[in-house]
């Protein structure tokens, strides 16, 4: 009881001398008064007098923005102090309520928040963190650190896709402008001009600019995961694979270079994923891993694929992959690969046939009729290929894909000859009524 009311007598005298000194006008008297009688009320370890101190702090008339500033900086060096986890909610609640709306203290907020929803989310309560983390918009704070910034949208991105949320994950996502991770950050620190804001220093546990590259393409990949986007999913891959820290080591590229190879065979037919395969093909690291390297090669060569010696030959590397970096490929993973060759192997057909009769396109595939004509049908409306199918002869004929310049080339000839002909006909018209006339006159 002595202790208590030494201390209120300290914290009274230290209240009267604030008073003057924010009266006054006093910045750095000001400042000092507050953060002693909060040093005074830590080290008697008062917390709920500490509570009150900063509400009532903050609640003075006229009160200094650097002396609330000072007060919520200083406070948030004892929420790791505290003795038990209510107290340490209760300080933090404290905190941000101080700190609500207040533009000069949105950093201190927003580290405030990122903290209570840690607690939350070791709490089990995943939905309460996410929407807690929501609720602050760190991209508008012009004074925080760019890598603050990021991890703090990718903490967020985090939360919703461990909620499930994949609609608001994928916007928060969008937040990040992936040529961000490009930047050099050494070049960018340049001296603040006068008016301008001044960046803050990022806190000590913010990962460097790399390494939340990788988290960010890391929880890219969960989310495209979901969709079995298998073409982003390789995208994703590949960016990691570029990251100096991963290429360096090769018990970190060998398994990305891996995930790499199987998303592409994985992924549908088209110009972007054909690309793609190319640059995969030339990399030199492949020669470390060569049974990927032939998976590639068989899928860009113009011969006809047999799913089951193909499946034989990597069903092992394919059931590795679980116990590799990122998991198995997917539970749908088997299927569509197998879907893949196919469609590999109709590509190849429409390249060495003009026609084919559907039963004999179905024993090349290995299929039913029926199921040869589904595929083909997929492909068609997909403009996978060009194709037309005379189902009562049960004939199929291939086209060539036209471009749209060969399509303008040929209307324009057409034009050109339908030009040609009228003017071709006016000449025997006017040709005819000049016979004519000369023989009326005769």
């Amino acid at each position: 009881m002595e202790g208590d009311g030494k201390l209120e007598s300290k914290i009274e005298n230290l209240l009267n001398v604030e008073k003057q000194m924010r009266q006054g006008g006093d910045v750095a008297g000001t400042r000092k008064a507050v953060t002693d009688i909060l040093q005074l009320c830590f080290d008697a370890r008062a917390w709920n007098m500490l509570n009150e101190q900063i509400v009532l702090l903050s609640k003075r008339r006229g009160q200094l923005k650097q002396a609330v500033q000072a007060m919520v900086q200083q406070a948030l060096q004892y929420i790791d102090q505290t003795p038990d986890l209510e107290t340490k909610i209760e300080l933090i609640k404290t905190l941000n309520n101080v700190s609500a709306g207040k533009i000069y203290v949105e950093i201190e907020r927003a580290r405030l928040v990122k903290k209570l929803a840690k607690i939350k989310e070791e709490q089990g309560l995943v939905t309460e963190a996410a929407n807690l983390m929501q609720e602050v918009a760190v991209e508008t704070f012009g004074a925080m650190a760019k890598t603050e910034k990021i991890a703090f949208i990718l903490e967020q991105v985090r939360l919703c896709l461990d909620s499930l949320d994949f609609v608001r994950a994928q916007i928060l996502s969008r937040k990040i402008n992936p040529k961000v991770f490009e930047a050099d950050l050494s070049k960018e620190k340049k001296k603040p001009k006068e008016g301008e804001n001044v960046v803050e220093e990022p806190a000590p546990d913010i990962p460097s600019l790399l390494e939340l590259k990788r988290i960010y393409y890391e929880l890219s990949i969960r989310y495209y995961f979901q969709n079995n986007d298998y073409l982003e999913i390789c995208r994703c891959y590949k960016a990691i694979y570029e990251i100096p820290s991963v290429k360096e080591n090769p018990a970190q590229w060998i398994p990305v270079l891996r995930k790499i190879c199987w998303y592409l065979v994985l992924s549908p037919h088209d110009p972007m994923q054909s690309s793609l395969h190319n640059l995969t093909l030339e990399d030199k690291n492949l020669l470390e891993i060569p049974y990927f390297r032939l998976l590639l090669k068989q899928l860009i060569t113009t011969e006809v694929i047999q799913w089951t010696s193909l499946w034989n030959t990597f069903k092992d590397e394919f059931e590795n992959e679980k116990n590799m970096l990122g998991g198995s490929l997917g539970d749908k993973a088997a299927e569509d690969l197998r879907l893949r060759v196919i469609e590999h192997n109709i590509l190849v057909v429409s390249k060495y046939y003009s026609r084919i009769a559907l039963k004999r396109l179905a024993d090349l595939l290995c299929l039913s009729i029926q199921e040869a004509e589904k595929h083909l049908s997929e492909m068609v409306v997909s403009k996978a290929l060009v194709a037309k199918i005379d189902r009562p002869v049960g004939m199929i004929y291939f086209q060539p894909a036209k471009d749209s310049n060969d399509i303008l080339n040929s209307w324009a000839f057409n034009l050109e000859k339908l030009l040609d002909l009228v003017e071709k006909s006016c000449h025997q018209i006017h040709k005819e009524t000049m016979v004519h006339k000369a023989a009326v006159r005769a």
